[in-house]
């Protein structure tokens, strides 16, 4: 079985927790901080909300039910299709979908490699 590990997000109104192969879960707190500092030099009318990363762990046992986990693979592809529908073809945001796409395939392979999906 696959270690895995979680990244606890937070947005405005809540927490939840992404559920990452140990090996990539670094790889997605990154990519929030990247996200982060470069959301704000969009320049489109519709920016997608982003969740802050606020901290990995490795076990979750949640005691909440309004609280969820969240498959990687799942948020992810959520995340590339929320930039994707941004009307703005200039930088930063085609260096930000590389970047997505590319620990999209990751996890992609992974899963794959792991036969879980």
């Amino acid at each position: 079985m696959p270690t895995m590990r979680y990244v606890i997000m937070k947005d405005k109104e809540s927490l939840f927790f992404v559920e990452m192969p140990e090996t990539h879960a670094y790889q997605l707190s990154a990519l929030n901080l990247r996200l982060h500092k470069e959301i704000d030099k969009l320049t489109a009318d519709r920016i997608p909300q982003l969740p802050y990363a606020v901290a990995e762990c490795d076990n979750v046992e949640l005691h909440d039910d309004s609280l969820a986990i969240i498959s990687g693979l799942d948020y992810i592809n959520q995340l590339e299709r929320d930039f994707a529908s941004v009307k703005e073809s200039a930088y930063p945001l085609i260096a930000l979908l590389t970047e997505i796409r590319a620990l999209q395939a990751q996890l992609e392979q992974w899963y794959e490699d792991e036969e879980l999906i």
